[in-house]
């Protein structure tokens, strides 16, 4: 009898056992393969650089450098724990901090998390040599954006930060995922696409204590494309210093193949705030009363003012409705049905050499009114305005050339003489971005033809600007163009003319100055022009916002051209 009790619970041990190896290898053998694949696979992601941007002449602009993250990679809770409550101790960061870190990174235990992001190469070391008494502690080297001139183009260049949905919806197709890094504004952001790195990573199996048996794949990350700028970094620089903290904008142009040679807003900002990911100086940026992100060269919009009045000019020779000779005269006003129209000064007799010597309103009033406002809106769209110029810069905004026909669709009124005063000297509904009269200018400078701005010269090597160096003639006569040319030259070098503190910078600059009232506030201040005069190889617009009178953005003008002059960059 007790031999059989024995056998039996003998055989009932076996069966249990049976029964236990039947559920773990055929019932739940899924789930303790995949469990144990999570136990000895471990996935290290390796990261590569972003792409270089260089200026025209080879300089880094945006390059990046090696930052150290230290990340976690454990399977059990209390020693994720412990490890976070020890480094807290010796980074001297609050542990609640960590532990919130580490859960919103979270995505699975065969993945590392980084807790900490950027920290020192001495904090780094410091950390490898108590791997020890941190279970679980990885640092992890990591690439991140670098800005070696700091502000230096920062509207030009934009910054970086994590997708947004919009994006997301839009670039899923494209290979980006959620938190990936991508380029907000400038060309970061234009040419993210190419400039975004490929990550990499590597794959291994460890033991049950978390140490390397083998690897089992690595795929190579790869770094993002290099872009060259048309930008001389020389330039740039003295565009900004000169530039100081005026609100506005500064552009030079190189006026026969459209190439950007510089470009500068204020106020501007740091890029690499976003990447210390300070939420307190990201926030104030974002809500910054003076528009700090705003690229006001390229989606700013104002009225032109009296720099205006050259495509009125050429519109009002190229129809005959004027000539060489036609004069009007000025007292200093003029009346324009029942309002009075006033002018800056009391000129009296002027002919057209001398309206655009001295800015006279009154003359281009009378100008507007002979010619009318849908040949000067005509004209205007001719020399490349209401709409974008098509630099490769994103949130181009298009401006706006009214029309009588405009105004009775948008705002269901009629078109008076005032209204063609008023855009006569590029006031009133008109409104354009800097870099478009900039563009217009180009015009006189080159004799004749419009151009194509744009910012990339090469991707990886590889010379793209033949893409955009094709100009579109505009239909003006060349004894037209030189005697508007003259003009322009004459505002520099007449004593009396609008730009006359331009006269001793070293070398010939003509131009067109503009002074725009506005409702509230100081008027804004213009300078287009290009120089030298008879071989031209810069087109600058100096536009400051609220800056007071066109004087101002003359003696900018100034000082940026004496300090090319004297660094050789003419």
């Amino acid at each position: 009898m007790r031999i059989k009790i024995t056998n039996f619970a003998i055989i009932f041990i076996f069966c249990i056992l049976f029964l236990g190896l039947f559920n773990s290898t055929i019932i739940q053998g899924k789930k303790f393969r995949d469990l144990s694949d999570k136990n000895c696979l471990r996935l290290f992601p390796q990261f590569g650089s972003r792409g270089k941007v260089l200026d025209r002449n080879g300089n880094v602009i945006l390059g990046s450098r090696i930052s150290y993250d230290a990340m976690i990679l454990l399977e059990r809770k209390d020693k994720i724990e412990r490890t976070l409550t020890k480094l807290s101790e010796i980074l001297g960061i609050e542990t609640a901090e960590l532990i919130n870190k580490f859960k919103k990174e979270f995505i699975n235990y065969s993945l590392p998390v980084s807790v900490v992001e950027d920290i020192s190469l001495q904090q780094a070391i410091a950390l490898e040599e108590l791997k020890l008494e941190l279970p679980g502690l990885m640092i992890q080297p990591h690439p991140l954006r670098s800005y070696p001139y700091g502000r230096l183009a920062a509207h030009v260049l934009g910054y970086l930060g994590e997708i947004d949905r919009w994006r997301l919806t839009k670039l899923a197709d494209y290979g980006y995922n959620t938190k990936d890094i991508v380029g907000f504004g400038g060309v970061e952001e234009k040419y993210d696409y190419y400039l975004r790195q490929e990550e990499g990573g590597m794959l291994v199996e460890v033991d049950h204590q978390g140490r390397l048996v083998r690897v089992l794949g690595l795929r190579p990350p790869k770094n993002g494309k290099e872009l060259q700028l048309t930008l001389d970094l020389n330039v740039q620089k003295i565009i900004e210093e000169k530039l100081e903290d005026r609100r506005g904008s500064v552009i030079i142009l190189d006026p026969y193949n459209g190439e950007i040679i510089a470009l500068a807003n204020r106020p501007n900002f740091d890029p690499s705030v976003f990447i210390k990911k300070s939420a307190t100086s990201i926030n104030e940026l974002l809500n910054d009363p003076h528009g700090v992100l705003l690229n006001r060269s390229i989606s700013g919009v104002y009225p032109a003012g009296s720099v205006f009045k050259v495509i009125v000019a050429s519109a009002a020779l190229e129809t005959r409705k004027i000539n060489f000779t036609t004069s009007f005269f000025c007292p200093g006003s003029a009346r324009i049905g029942r309002r009075q129209f006033s002018c800056w000064d009391t000129h009296h007799q002027q002919d057209l050499m001398q309206g655009i010597t001295h800015s006279c309103d009154v003359f281009f009033y009378h100008t507007g009114l002979v010619l009318g406002a849908q040949l000067i809106h005509d004209y205007a769209l001719k020399f490349g305005l209401s709409r974008p110029t098509g630099i490769e810069l994103p949130y181009e905004a298009s401006g706006l050339v009214p029309s009588p026909l405009w105004k009775r669709i948008s705002r269901r009124e009629r078109w008076y003489d005032g209204d063609t005063a008023n855009f006569s000297i590029g006031q009133g509904d008109l409104l354009v971005t800097p870099l478009q009269m900039c563009r217009a200018m180009g015009v006189f400078a080159n004799r004749g033809r419009l151009v194509n701005p744009h910012i990339v010269k090469a991707i990886d090597g590889e010379d793209i600007s033949v893409y955009y160096q094709k100009t579109a003639p505009i239909p003006i006569k060349e004894t037209n163009l030189n005697f508007i040319r003259e003009g322009l030259r004459r505002v520099v070098l007449e004593p009396s003319g609008t730009a006359n503190v331009l006269s001793d910078v070293g070398v010939a600059v003509a131009g067109k100055t503009g002074t725009v009232q506005v409702p509230q506030g100081s008027p804004h201040g213009w300078f287009v022009g290009f120089f030298p005069y008879e071989n031209p190889r810069f087109v600058i617009s100096v536009f400051l916002e609220h800056g007071g009178s066109s004087l101002a953005a003359c003696i900018v003008t100034k000082q940026i051209i004496e300090e090319m002059v004297k660094e050789g960059l003419i």
